[in-house]
Order: structure tokens, then C-alpha cells, then sequence
């Protein structure tokens, strides 16, 4: 792994584009982040024309079905040789352990626990009673316990599990620069700076950058925080 922290979410309809910003931030993130959008739009020639950027890939897929469909869907995907895979916690112990049983030697598995784009209320009407907070950790526990490299939570989460889970691998989305920009469809949002100080592992930056008027200055400044 490149030792910045910092993946850039690029999700954009245009495969040219997508490649041109990625070249143009190179220098200053450690990774790409291609999610479902991504993929649905440009498949298998898609990640592998982005694997020429020169940096690790993380397939931000969020696998989530039956254990059997699930470990096909990671056996499938060895071929373009991710750094980061995900995978939903919600699908269970035994769809975890199947996930991290197929995937490739150098392929890090995390769970997602809670999307940063739900809070409490939207729990609520999932009838989950607990806070944001206490469901991430009870599905950090479940992931450790399926043998996982580690989740993805909010950065108000990620100090807590950290703490439980001493060698664990986190990926933290949601962030947003203290700048004042708009959070978007985030609800649960912290600075990158504070993420990684309270034990992320990887930073997923997307619209800060790939929506600035200047994105290259934009990376930069991130990067001049970490």
C-alpha cells in the first residue's frame, strides 16, 4: 500500500474523465476508489484501464447476497487484482467468511458497518434501536470474528473500533475538508485530519476533490493536512 492515506472515489460516467483526474492527482493520493456506480458503467475494462494510473485499486463493490453467490462474485473479480475490496456485515458471519476464503492473496477484505449516510433515525426505521455508533461496533466485532482485514465506518466510529481491535484495517468515507463545503448525502461526517488521527487507515475523499475548481490544489491541500 502507498503510504498516503488518502483513495480518491471516482465515480464518474466518462472512463476518459475518470482516468485524466486520477493522472492529474497522482502525486498527492495513495489509491483509487472505484464504486458500484464505476463498475456498473464500465466493468472489467474499466478497472483495468484505471490499473495503468500506476496506483493500488480499491473495488468499493459492498458484495452483499448468499454466502455461495457472494465468494463466486470475489472469484470472479481475482483477474483485475484489487488492493481493497468490501463487503456488507449485514450479510453475516458466514457470507464474510466465504468472501475473505476467496478472495485473492493480496486482496484486503473490509465490511461495511454503518453508511455514513444514515443516522440514527434512518436505524430506527430499520428497526435497529441502537445508536449509529454501538452498531457499527457490534458489526466490527462480527467482521473481526469472520476472520476480515477490517470495516468500513465513519470517522465517529473508527477511534472506538480501533481501540477493540488493535491491528485492524479501516477505511473511513465521508469527509469532508473543514472548508465549509457542502456535506451532500453524508450525515455522519468528520475532517480527514481528524479520521486519521483517531486510527483510519484509509481516507475516501471523492467530491472535495473530483468536484473542486481545481482539483490538483484541492488534492494537495488534503494531502498538506495528513
Amino acid at each position: 500500500m502507498n503510504h498516503n492515506p488518502v483513495y480518491l472515489a471516482l465515480d464518474l460516467p466518462r472512463l476518459d474523465a475518470a482516468e485524466a483526474l486520477a493522472r492529474k492527482v497522482a502525486g498527492h493520493i495513495g489509491g483509487i476508489k472505484l464504486g458500484l456506480e464505476f463498475f456498473c458503467a464500465h466493468g472489467h475494462h474499466g478497472v483495468l484501464q484505471m490499473h495503468k494510473v500506476g496506483l493500488p485499486v480499491f473495488l468499493d463493490l459492498k458484495l452483499h447476497d448468499i454466502p455461495n453467490t457472494v465468494a463466486a462474485a470475489m472469484q470472479s473479480i481475482h483477474v483485475l487484482e484489487p488492493a481493497i475490496v468490501t463487503v456488507h456485515a449485514s450479510g453475516g458471519r458466514a457470507m464474510m467468511e466465504d468472501a475473505k476464503a476467496a478472495a485473492g492473496e493480496n486482496c484486503k477484505v473490509v465490511a461495511v458497518t454503518v453508511l455514513t449516510s444514515l443516522d440514527e433515525g434512518d436505524l430506527s426505521t430499520m428497526g435497529i434501536g441502537e445508536s449509529a455508533h454501538d452498531h457499527a461496533l457490534r458489526l466490527a466485532d462480527l467482521a473481526h470474528s469472520a476472520g476480515l482485514d477490517g470495516i468500513v465506518c465513519s470517522g465517529q466510529e473508527v477511534g472506538a473500533v480501533r481501540r477493540q481491535w488493535k491491528d485492524g484495517y479501516f477505511v473511513v468515507p465521508g469527509l469532508r475538508p473543514d472548508d465549509g463545503k457542502s456535506k451532500g448525502d453524508q450525515k455522519r461526517t468528520v475532517t480527514p485530519r481528524e479520521a486519521r488521527d483517531a486510527g483510519a487507515s484509509v481516507l475516501v475523499i471523492g467530491r472535495p476533490i473530483s468536484r473542486a475548481e481545481d482539483p490538483l490544489a484541492a488534492a494537495r491541500a488534503i494531502e498538506g493536512t495528513l
